[in-house]
């Protein structure tokens, strides 16, 4: 059976060869075989319940930290949209949030309940579902110490609830389930006066502005810092600052960011990356860990 005569009915949007590059920070990479966004939570459960196990899933959130190889995803990618981005407030000091939610949207909502500690997040471009897998962080602060609780939908279409300490966080690192796609997370601060919230935004928001090539056609960060060193360091160090290959670039402005200068390739900007990752080595010895995901497939 063919993974078309296989797809469940669904109430959302379903579609076939969907393109990703327009989805992603990069812009570039292949199609998805399929892109899915669901009415509800409901609805994403009752697919992925009826879908043919042999049949990979994967959630896409802003498309911020990603490379799409050029052959595209095989299988369903899972995009949350507006029925998911809600932030709602639950007392005084928690909000439960969609998993479509933007960073962004997330801290401004805290600020306005006067919910202090979430400011980072207004750093971080990205969404819930994305914070909660890959615990998003920045500025000092992670999003497992935030993190109360979440809800997501198991690649069997099975609904749970899980804890924070069921994800076992480390560094960039969780265990959530493969193929599960967060639909909810709640996320607890401490009071604090929304002025005094909005002054920290604005210093974060300046700090990215000074130091980061946020205008650019990036991924944000690309390694995992080697701790206790900072990535960007080591990629100085080894010679690779403004390294091109066809038209990927390392960042001038903040060399733990590549750059996609018009017409690049995903194949171009992964090996750029890979050839950062072999000249830091060669200069270091320190072997650098992707922080962006690399999804997909190559093109044939």
């Amino acid at each position: 059976m063919s993974v078309a005569t296989a797809l469940p009915p669904v109430r959302g949007k379903l579609r076939e060869n969907a393109p990703l590059a327009p989805l992603v920070w990069f812009k570039s990479g292949g199609p998805a075989q399929w892109l899915f966004e669901p009415a509800d939570a409901d609805d994403l459960a009752d697919f992925l319940r009826n879908l043919d196990p042999s049949v990979p899933v994967m959630g896409l959130g802003l498309g911020s930290n990603m490379i799409v190889r050029d052959g595209g995803v095989p299988g369903v990618v899972v995009r949350l949209g507006k029925a998911f981005a809600k932030v709602e407030r639950i007392d005084d000091l928690t909000l439960r949030c969609g998993g479509g939610a933007s960073g962004i949207l997330v801290s401004s909502t805290a600020r306005d309940a006067g919910i202090a500690g979430l400011e980072f997040l207004r750093s971080i471009p990205g969404t819930v579902g994305g914070f909660v897998r890959m615990n998003g962080g920045a500025y000092g602060r992670e999003t497992c110490e935030i993190l109360v609780e979440c809800d997501v939908v198991l690649r069997n279409g099975e609904r749970v609830r899980l804890p924070v300490a069921d994800l076992h966080y480390s560094y960039r690192h969780s265990e959530l389930p493969e193929g599960a796609i967060v639909v909810s997370a709640v996320f607890r601060g401490h009071a604090g006066e929304p002025a005094a919230i909005q002054a920290e935004m604005d210093r974060i928001a300046a700090s990215r502005e000074a130091s980061q090539p946020l205008r650019s056609k990036t991924g944000g960060s690309t390694f995992k810092n080697p701790l206790p060193l900072k990535a960007w360091q080591v990629i100085d160090a080894a010679g690779c600052r403004g390294l091109t290959i066809g038209d990927a670039q390392v960042s001038e402005k903040h060399c733990n960011f590549l750059l996609n200068l018009g017409n690049a390739s995903s194949r171009d900007i992964e090996a750029l990356g890979e050839e950062v990752r072999r000249r830091v080595r060669a200069d270091s010895g320190v072997e650098l860990e992707w922080e962006i995901q690399r999804i997909g497939v190559e093109e044939q």
